[in-house]
């Protein structure tokens, strides 16, 4: 009698133990579970966000194409990827920063639209120079290498909208020399693609402390 009493307990522990790891095992797949399901939303909502942003940077685009489509369909300027695209030789001379007539009359067609776009949209102008691959000539005593030059044209870009009628709050300059080459630099066509600046726009980012 006290060996049967005995065998009872001791086979009570194992499925104690069995109920034990069967409801951790439910536990765990419950786990895994929420945590599948949490990254089904996350990444649902990510692809939302996506969605979201590319309509905005296609409206945007779309916007900017019909603000400037008198030039665009002059063929003066390009758009590419929401960036104005404007060849050198129209605006300088080849190692200058002083704007040729033909393109100070070709900025001025840009600064009415460009005011219209503004007024809706939230946005800066950043107004970017750029070279070939080419070392500045020799002689030239304005500027030692090409990030020098692109600065400058870019600068000349910046001012002449400004004093056109553009805010001056509402545009600024950047240069980036001979990096970024629209096509690679392999002859003289091509280099003259590559000496262009560029308009695009940018968020309009408030400080952090209301300045």
């Amino acid at each position: 009698m006290d060996e049967l009493q005995s065998s009872d307990v001791q086979a009570t522990p194992v499925w104690a133990i069995f109920s034990d790891l069967m409801a951790a095992l439910v536990g765990i797949l419950v786990l895994i579970l929420v945590w599948v399901i949490g990254i089904q939303l996350e990444l649902s909502q990510s692809l939302e966000q996506e969605k979201q942003r590319r309509q905005i940077e296609e409206q945007r685009r779309i916007a900017l194409e019909n603000a400037l489509a008198d030039p665009l369909a002059s063929g003066r300027i390009t758009i590419q990827d929401g960036r104005i695209g404007i060849s050198g030789n129209v605006l300088f001379q080849l190692n200058s920063d002083q704007l040729q007539p033909e393109g100070e009359a070709l900025l001025q067609t840009l600064v009415a639209p460009l005011r219209v776009y503004l007024s809706q949209h939230d946005e800066l102008l950043m107004v970017s120079g750029f070279t070939d691959d080419l070392p500045i000539r020799r002689g030239n005593q304005r500027y030692s290498d090409n990030w020098g030059l692109s600065a400058q044209r870019a600068l000349t870009v910046t001012r002449t909208l400004v004093d056109q009628g553009l805010s001056a709050d509402r545009v600024f300059a950047a240069a980036f020399g001979a990096n970024h080459p629209a096509v690679p630099n392999q002859d003289e066509q091509s280099r003259a693609q590559n000496r262009r600046v560029e308009i695009s726009t940018v968020p309009h980012l408030e400080s952090s402390d209301g300045e």
